[in-house]
């Protein structure tokens, strides 16, 4: 016979047994009822996320962050001390710049020809020079981009007409005499230069560009600065460079005595016929050195050709 003891540990050991059997016997119907639980979970998500996409509406783009958009960023004149002209044709002064697009702020009028002569297209301020020269209706573009940016052959083009209009406005041979001082106070121009690609200073060119432009003779040894005052009109000294050619001499002159070259500040003008013959009476002048032609100019036995406006 067993012991009390004995008993006890043996009904303790079979029942710690028949525990631990039930204990397998759950664990093992455990992973059953987990794998279905996860199918029927997984079924029911599909069928949902099936649902919203048959019943949402498509998505066509994905909007753009504002902060992500490009913005245009304006080119800007660097010559001025007060004012800055945009090339968008506003002129604006310094505190007035957009600090992000370099534009000017507010509403400022585009294409100003403030202090300009539109006659003579000089001005006496940079930045409305440029302002007015980017107005489509007086600079063509197509001419603009086709100047030469200097005289010498390798000298490339314009870029734009931004860039045209800052280069041309610029003091130029044009608009100073005697190589260092300026023929007036409007010398600020941006009219083509006599010596452009897109076709210079003849024919329908130079008629073009004398739009506006009274061409006077004067009287024998008159300046045109008195030429043009006697007629009420003031003379116009960039428009010189279009008369000081043959071809448009012979327009207004007889020029019987021939074109020639010549030196002196009263050309473009035509010798007189009672002059010496050493002058080459009833010749037409020319100078070749442009930077010589001034509105004061005169000649004792010459008749200008004047430009008056």
């Amino acid at each position: 016979m067993f012991s009390l003891m004995e008993l006890h540990f043996r009904g303790g050991f079979f029942n710690a047994t028949r525990q631990e059997s039930t204990w397998k016997t759950q664990e093992k119907a455990l992973p059953f009822s987990t794998r279905k639980m996860s199918k029927l979970i997984a079924s029911s998500f599909l069928v949902s996320l099936l649902f919203l996409l048959q019943f949402s509406s498509p998505v066509f783009s994905i909007r753009k962050d504002v902060s992500l958009q490009s913005t245009y960023t304006c080119r800007t004149t660097v010559q001025g001390r007060y004012l800055i002209a945009d090339d968008m044709g506003q002129v604006c002064d310094a505190l007035s710049i957009d600090p992000h697009s370099r534009c000017c702020r507010g509403k400022s009028d585009r294409f100003s020809c403030n202090g300009c002569n539109l006659v003579s297209q000089c001005c006496n301020s940079y930045e409305f020079c440029v302002s007015c020269c980017l107005n489509p209706s007086r600079t063509q573009k197509d001419l603009a981009v086709n100047v030469k940016i200097s005289k010498p052959i390798t000298a490339g083009m314009y870029s734009s007409i931004f860039d045209f209009c800052t280069g041309r406005c610029r003091h130029n041979s044009e608009s100073v005499v005697h190589e260092n001082a300026y023929l007036s106070e409007f010398h600020h121009c941006f009219s083509m230069p006599s010596n452009s690609s897109s076709g210079g200073g003849s024919g329908v060119q130079t008629e073009a560009r004398l739009a506006g432009i009274n061409v006077v003779i004067g009287r024998q040894g008159e300046s045109c600065d008195s030429v043009c005052k006697s007629s009420g009109q003031s003379c116009v000294p960039n428009k010189f460079v279009l008369l000081n050619q043959c071809e448009t001499m012979h327009k207004y002159l007889s020029c019987k005595g021939g074109c020639l070259a010549s030196v002196g500040a009263d050309q473009p003008a035509e010798v007189v016929d009672d002059a010496p013959r050493d002058l080459n009476p009833g010749a037409c002048l020319y100078t070749s050195q442009v930077s010589v032609l001034s509105c004061d100019g005169s000649h004792q036995h010459t008749k200008r050709l004047c430009p008056c406006a």
